[in-house]
């Protein structure tokens, strides 16, 4: 069994064999793992595009969850309220101090402005980033595969989804001399917390090389559904979401159940829930500019919701991140952020970093960007898959 088929069986058994977009796979793959399964009969998902927080397609590279480390490595110095740090001279003008609210709206304006485009399917492209423990030498592995989807306008169509690994290789400089002085193997097996039982670990080999891409192709869930969004829905209901942000907040929470998105048995709270359905539509759903300044602005009213400027993606781009913490039932604590250009609200990725380690994230230290998925396409296109 090859390491996407090895980690293709630790999914959800209701998701089946469908294309699965990205952000959400990352964060099943770590719930998939460490938490209860969800019954089939409970829910029927979807094909969701890429989020980072939407699946991986083709549950291929879908599962290969994204990891990386962002830039440096290192994670920006939150802030909230009032607390915005500019680095700059002492000998310059104040800076302007302003508050995550006022980051969030002023990204609302900027998204609502977004030029809208036509076609007749949605096509998004992402790359996800997954990072492992090898199990000889004990050094970091960095995981990557690329994902291609196409979701038709019209109902009675297909999903389709071309899936790709870009291999494997060692995550650092002092992690590549530790390869090679473990012989430089082509093959490298990883461990995987919590698969095989809790406090367990399962061993995948990963390739440093690359695979032949998949085409994964799917009907549209009874006929017409597309995406997840608190349940599957159709594209007619996501091109008529309200644009105001407490009627959209108000569609979104008449799903909220008390639990996470995967798993009945895991509680989150409703900042939570909304924040993690909401990157969504941010990211990379099909919903009108409208809606994604609304989700903007809905953000910008959690309570517990932090804003971290200068951050770097794992293409190096810089933008902000909005993130919220999630802790998990069986160890460890995640810091979930939405990274995005304030230039023009366009979101570049979605990240899970670690706050305190354990669950999927043991090994890991504090401010590793243990999974992501950046976004590089995502937009309305006439071209057929």
């Amino acid at each position: 069994m090859n390491p996407i088929e090895e980690l293709r069986a630790a999914e959800p058994a209701h998701l089946g064999d469908r294309p699965v977009d990205e952000r959400t796979r990352a964060a099943e793959l770590a719930r998939a793992m460490s938490e209860p399964r969800r019954p089939a009969e409970r829910r029927r998902r979807a094909v969701r595009p890429v989020w980072g927080l939407g699946l991986t397609g083709a549950a291929a590279a879908a599962v290969t969850a994204a990891v990386v480390m962002s830039g440096t490595g290192t994670v920006p110095e939150p802030y909230k309220a009032q607390h915005v740090v500019t680095g700059r001279p002492s000998t310059e003008a104040p800076a302007v101090r302003l508050s995550a609210r006022d980051v969030l709206l002023a990204a609302a304006e900027k998204a609502g402005r977004q030029a809208e485009g036509s076609g007749d399917h949605w096509h998004t492209v992402t790359v996800g980033r997954s990072r492992y423990v090898a199990e000889q030498g004990g050094y970091q592995v960095m995981a990557e595969d690329r994902h291609e989807g196409w979701t038709p306008s019209a109902t009675g169509g297909e999903q389709v989804s071309v899936s790709r690994s870009l291999g494997a290789r060692p995550a650092t400089e002092a992690d590549r001399t530790s390869w090679e002085q473990a012989g430089s193997p082509s093959e490298i097996r990883v461990k995987v917390p919590g698969k095989g039982g809790e406090g367990k670990y399962g061993l995948i080999p990963l390739s440093t090389s690359s695979g032949k891409a998949r085409t994964d192709r799917s009907p549209l869930v009874d006929g017409d559904k597309v995406f997840w969004l608190g349940r599957n829905v159709t594209m007619k209901e996501l091109r008529h979401l309200p644009g105001e942000p407490g009627k959209l907040k108000k569609w979104l929470m008449a799903s909220y159940e008390g639990h996470g998105t995967e798993s009945t048995s895991e509680k989150m709270s409703r900042d939570a829930w909304l924040f993690q359905v909401s990157v969504g539509l941010i990211m990379d759903m099909p919903v009108t500019p409208e809606v994604r300044g609304a989700a903007f602005r809905m953000l910008a009213d959690l309570d517990d919701v932090t804003v971290a400027q200068h951050v770097t993606d794992a293409e190096g781009r810089r933008g902000t991140a909005v993130s919220v913490e999630e802790r998990y039932e069986r160890g460890g604590v995640s810091e979930n952020r939405l990274i995005f250009d304030e230039a023009t609200g366009k979101a570049l990725a979605h990240e899970y970093v670690v706050v305190e380690p354990g669950g999927m994230q043991e090994g890991f230290e504090p401010g590793t960007v243990w999974s992501s998925t950046v976004l590089l396409e995502a937009g309305w296109t006439d071209d057929r898959p």
